[in-house]
């Protein structure tokens, strides 16, 4: 019997060699296109000059690496033609600026100027409403079983209010992010909900409460919905062709991907009891 095995085996082992076959997969290959990952966030009870800007290129399917864009000029006007430059850490691709001068509902223009094209976005600082109160519910769930932890806030009344909700949880590596208006609770108090039902005694969440414009409202609801919402940030090399509010000045038809947004952000951090 033990011969009949190790026969087997050689065969089996034999079949798959012989079956197996190289097949090269000749994608198409576009032009890369800029990335910027322009997220600036005004944290409640800090002064918020504090801010950076990424630049990346995509790239090919099958690469490890995000090529970063470094030489490029960066900065940021307001309204009353203050200027906000935003200089570039060596080599890194990362724009930061350290005098940053936030203001709720004031309009800001975002400038990019790299290998010889001018990008553009304008976007206007939304607040957010500021975090009540955290519950945490262990009757959650479809099953009735899950451990659920609701981030309580009170919306403003008479007024339209978007909202992006990111989670950072201790026992996954991915974080999650979704949108939501007030449609149907302006001017009451609602929550937000974490959306993992591996939650357990001990594990740590991190929630972050977003104000957003309804335009990145729109367009991150199509981003969330490409991306399938799994992990790894929506603000990285986008999957798909989802364009953003950035126009080419130079070439319109070269236009780059990702936003220019501004948001009034709360933060919370809770550890399941």
């Amino acid at each position: 019997m033990k011969y009949i095995y190790i026969i087997t085996a050689i065969i089996f082992s034999f079949f798959l060699h012989s079956c197996e076959e190289v097949i090269d997969v000749d994608l198409k290959t576009e032009k890369p296109r800029l990335v910027v990952d322009a997220g600036i966030n005004w944290y409640k009870g800090t002064a918020g000059e504090q801010q950076k800007i990424k630049l990346t290129t995509t790239t090919g399917y099958y690469s490890n690496t995000i090529p970063v864009v470094s030489g490029a000029t960066v900065f940021v006007k307001n309204s009353v033609d203050t200027v906000f430059d935003f200089i570039e850490i060596p080599n890194t691709g990362e724009y930061v600026c350290s005098t940053f001068i936030p203001q709720l509902n004031e309009t800001y223009t975002l400038t990019v100027i790299s290998n010889g094209q001018t990008y553009t976005a304008t976007e206007t600082l939304k607040p957010v409403a500021p975090i009540e109160s955290l519950e945490q519910k262990n009757d959650g769930g479809i099953t009735g079983e899950d451990i659920e932890i609701r981030t309580y806030f009170n919306d403003p009344a008479l007024e339209e209010n978007y909202y992006m909700f990111k989670f950072k949880y201790s026992n996954v590596v991915k974080l999650n992010y979704y949108v939501d208006e007030d449609r149907f609770y302006n001017g009451n108090t609602f929550f937000s909900l974490t959306d993992n039902d591996d939650l357990s005694a001990g594990d740590q969440v991190e929630i972050t409460h977003f104000g957003i414009s309804r335009t990145y409202y729109n367009y991150m609801n199509v981003l969330l919905s490409v991306a399938g919402n799994n992990g790894g940030g929506p603000f990285q090399s986008p999957p798909a062709t989802v364009r953003g509010n950035l126009v080419n000045q130079t070439n319109f038809d070269n236009y780059a991907l990702g936003y220019f947004r501004l948001s009034e952000v709360d933060t919370r951090s809770y550890t399941i009891l």
